[in-house]
């Protein structure tokens, strides 16, 4: 599998912003889909998750602001980003987990290349 991630970009505060992440290749099965993000000087952190059945979970500072949405048909995931913050400024990555050719014995995690978020004061 291999990641495609869009729709960073530069935005005031109060703006909004979606970012997508499209999951291309073949024969894989995705379980869960998490968006994190690195701001420069610090750790790279969870922002949101949302697995296999559509059950999503945020991290307390994005929680009201973003929205994670699915779309198993086309392997894609989305991350609404509304009321954004300077503090939201950051490179966002997209990463799954997922199985390969029904061998559910095995378990993979892939990072896609970031997209980058930059929200001015």
């Amino acid at each position: 599998v291999q990641l495609q991630a869009s729709g960073g970009g530069l935005v005031p505060a109060g703006g909004s912003l979606r970012l997508s992440c499209a999951a291309v290749g073949s024969g894989f099965s995705i379980d869960v889909w998490d968006w994190y993000r690195q701001a420069p000087g610090k750790e790279r952190e969870s922002v949101a998750s949302i697995s296999s059945v559509g059950s999503s979970n945020y991290a307390d500072s994005v929680k009201g602001r973003f929205t994670f949405s699915r779309d198993n048909a086309n392997n894609t995931v989305y991350l609404q980003m509304n009321s954004l913050k300077p503090e939201d400024t950051a490179l966002y990555y997209c990463k799954v987990g997922y199985y390969q050719d029904s061998d559910y014995a095995s378990y993979y995690d892939y990072w896609g290349q970031g997209t980058e978020v930059t929200v001015s004061s």
